[in-house]
């Protein structure tokens, strides 16, 4: 049974209706104007050739330039009414689909990093303003452009009604042709698009070990695809288009035969013989219309229910009360932790308690689940099972753009984003220059900074510009310092650093235990463990030991002596 619960985008589409309503009333008159011309051709014929009257046809054509004036009129307004829609609509909907953006690539690890949804809004929106969507507005007003015709002369409704029948069987025809080869080619671009802005991601690797032809050809594998289908619908709609333009063209011909002939039987005049050839035109506009744009309704009525589905499965954050600022103590309760993506747990069960002010050492072999940890224990990859908190409540509970002043995180692969080093080290918030230089200066990056062309505001790219991986990584680390977070996380901070890079990390933990921060250190490197307090060890997901340094250190040494004691027999 579907949910009658409407989704974000039927609401938003609800809130504009009193403007299509206005926009399906301009329309209303438009179509009234539309049969000026109808009208004047039978006036001109039957009043004006008749008595050669040049004052009435200089009337006649006074209003009818003034009518045609006025529906050109109308329709801008209809026009700018349909903009102001479509902008309204995306500015209902684009912040919430950036966010579901962010959440399927923050929940994914990047793997569905993708602005789909987005494109799909735009899309929308473009075919609002566009004239296929005026085709829905005149049809309606078939019914009376046909009566019409049937009151011009029976044979004239019946023949016209004939050709909207075969225009409309054109129309099904094409739905049916199209529509899932289309979709089908709409959804491989979608993927081939995304492989795309991977490859491009890694462009260094492919390049330096030769690996762009092979690359290259995996994703022509998927281009050609879609050029296949695209081709393949093209060419149904083509022929069905031929089809439908033969058929009209060839109706208002035959109508004007049918017109001729019943002129010299004498049951229309000549006025109504040209009259019904233009009102035929008029009656069938909207199904040409229809035909002629179908591309475009298939694309929108696929990105309404894409973006009707995605709006549905990823609600919006509920908003959390505001909890006291936290203090760093972090508890995990037999936490299990599933990557998205994935169905095997990474962290299986963990229990432990990490207080407040504590340097905890996070080691393990590769696989063994650190960085998993270091994503749950932030928040970022949910719980499975069991909770992870954080001074006691749930670390999703937590409303995060209050938590996120209060957290600092330094990620194995750092990324840093367009604009000022200040603005990057100050997380593109409000740039408090003290706040800043503190940061840099406790990373011991401050004089590395000032060196560059324009010091703290030197402009880099998402991949840190010309700095080198070393440097990257201190901005990184000055960034996750910036305003005395109580809970510091870093995923292998020296992975990148030089002596004077180790120095400075060294110095920042000291200074981090001066002002009882919660740190959570994950490395492969043992030198930076000579400054933690305890010791974690994991191995396949599950916790090994945890306790003091010298505890699990004297176990560890423990373990080593009794396996290098031989078996006595």
């Amino acid at each position: 049974m579907k949910s009658t619960i409407k989704s974000e985008l039927q609401e938003a589409l609800l809130l504009c209706k009193d403007a299509f309503f206005s926009a399906a009333g301009f329309s209303l008159l438009i179509n009234f104007l539309m049969i000026v011309p109808t009208i004047y051709m039978l006036q001109v014929n039957d009043r004006v050739v008749s008595t050669g009257n040049k004052s009435t046809l200089l009337m006649f054509t006074l209003i009818v330039v003034v009518l045609f004036i006025t529906m050109a009129a109308l329709e801008w307004v209809r026009s700018q009414i349909l903009v102001k829609v479509s902008s309204r609509l995306e500015l209902l909907l684009n912040k919430r689909l950036f966010s579901i953006a962010f959440k399927q690539s923050l929940h994914s690890g990047g793997q569905r990093a993708t602005t789909q949804a987005l494109d799909d809004l735009t899309g929308l929106r473009q075919f609002l303003t566009g004239n296929g969507l005026f085709a829905f507005f005149d049809a309606p007003w078939m019914p009376i452009y046909f009566g019409m015709l049937f009151f011009f002369h029976s044979w004239y409704g019946w023949f016209s009604l004939f050709t909207g029948i075969l225009l409309s069987m054109v129309a099904i025809a094409t739905e049916q042709s199209t529509t899932k080869i289309l979709s089908e080619a709409n959804n491989i671009s979608m993927s081939t698009r995304g492989i795309l802005s991977r490859n491009l991601r890694n462009a260094e690797v492919i390049e330096s070990m030769g690996m762009l032809e092979r690359i290259k050809e995996r994703w022509m594998t998927g281009a050609l695809k879609v050029l296949e289908l695209q081709a393949l619908a093209s060419s149904r709609a083509g022929l069905l288009t031929a089809l439908s333009k033969t058929i009209r063209l060839s109706s208002q011909s035959l109508i004007l035969g049918l017109g001729a002939y019943l002129v010299i039987e004498r049951e229309i005049s000549s006025g109504l013989m040209m009259a019904g050839s233009i009102l035929m035109g008029r009656a069938l506009a909207p199904i040409d219309m229809i035909i002629g744009n179908w591309k475009g309704f298939i694309s929108a009525r696929d990105q309404y229910k894409r973006l009707n589905e995605l709006l549905r499965q990823i609600p919006a954050d509920k908003e959390h009360m505001l909890l006291p600022d936290p203090e760093g103590r972090l508890q995990l309760e037999n936490a299990v932790v599933v990557p998205p993506g994935s169905k095997v747990p990474v962290l299986k069960g963990i229990n432990l308690v990490i207080e407040k002010g504590d340097i905890v050492g996070v080691i393990g072999p590769s696989g063994a689940g650190k960085s998993t940890l270091a994503r749950a224990l932030l928040g970022i990859w949910p719980t499975a099972n069991g909770a992870i908190r954080l001074d006691g409540a749930e670390v999703f509970n937590w409303d995060r753009v209050h938590l996120g002043q209060f957290i600092g995180y330094l990620p194995q692969d750092i990324e840093l984003f367009e604009g000022t080093i200040g603005e990057n080290i100050a997380r593109f918030g409000d740039v408090d220059p003290e706040q800043v230089v503190a940061a840099a200066k406790m990373a011991d990056v401050h004089e590395l900074i000032l060196r560059l062309p324009e010091g703290y505001d030197t402009v880099i790219g998402i991949t840190g510009g010309n700095l080198s991986g070393g440097q990257r990584q201190r901005i990184g680390l000055a960034r996750a310092l910036y305003g005395n977070p109580v809970l510091v996380v870093l995923d292998e901070p020296n992975s990148n650093l030089d002596e004077l890079g180790e120095a400075a990390l060294e110095k920042a933990l000291f200074e981090l235990k001066q002002k009882q921060a919660t740190v959570i250190i994950i490395t492969h490197r043992n030198n930076v463990l000579a400054k933690v307090d305890k010791l974690l060890i994991l191995n396949d997901g599950l916790l090994v030991v945890y306790g003091p340094k010298d505890q699990v250190v004297a176990h560890l040494q423990q373990q080593q002596t009794a396996a290098a004691v031989p078996a006595t027999t």
